[in-house]
C-alpha cells in the first residue's frame, strides 16, 4: 500500500482541475527515447498520473470545510500568497496558513484511509484508524 505524504500531495495539487496535467507533469520514471529501460515492478511504483487521479477524487469525497477549500485551493491552484488568502478571506495570514495545512492534512488522511487530527504530519506511523 502507498502511503501519501503531505508533500506529495503539495506537488500534484496545483494540476487539480487541469484536464491537460498529464501532459505538463515531469513523471519521476521518465525515460529517454532510445535509451535501455530496467525491469520495473509496477505493484511497487507510484505513479504521479495515479496520484493525481487520488487526489482528484479525494477532493471530492474528503471531509473538508468552504474555507479549508478556498484556502488550498487559492494556495496550490492559483498559486497566491498568504497575505492575498488571508485579505480574500477576511483573517490574518496565520489563520489562512492553517486553513491550507489542515485541508493539505485532510487530503492526505483521507488518501491513506485514516481520520484527520489536527498535528496530522507529527503523528507517529502506528496511529491508524
Amino acid at each position: 500500500m502507498s502511503r501519501y505524504q503531505r508533500a506529495g500531495v503539495e506537488h500534484v495539487l496545483p494540476y487539480l482541475f487541469d484536464a491537460e496535467a498529464a501532459y505538463g507533469i515531469k513523471s519521476e520514471v521518465y525515460v529517454e527515447e532510445g535509451m535501455p529501460k530496467g525491469y520495473s515492478d509496477p505493484s511497487h511504483g507510484h505513479s504521479v498520473f495515479a496520484a493525481l487521479a487520488d487526489i482528484r477524487r479525494a477532493w471530492r469525497m474528503a471531509d473538508l470545510s468552504l474555507v479549508e477549500r478556498q484556502a488550498v485551493l487559492l494556495r496550490y491552484v492559483l498559486d497566491l500568497e498568504l497575505k492575498v488568502i488571508a485579505a480574500f478571506q477576511a483573517v490574518e495570514p496565520s489563520t489562512a496558513m492553517r486553513r491550507h495545512e489542515r485541508g493539505v492534512g485532510k487530503l492526505a488522511a483521507w488518501l491513506n484511509g485514516e481520520a484527520y487530527v489536527d498535528g496530522y504530519d507529527a503523528l507517529p506511523e502506528s496511529v491508524h484508524v
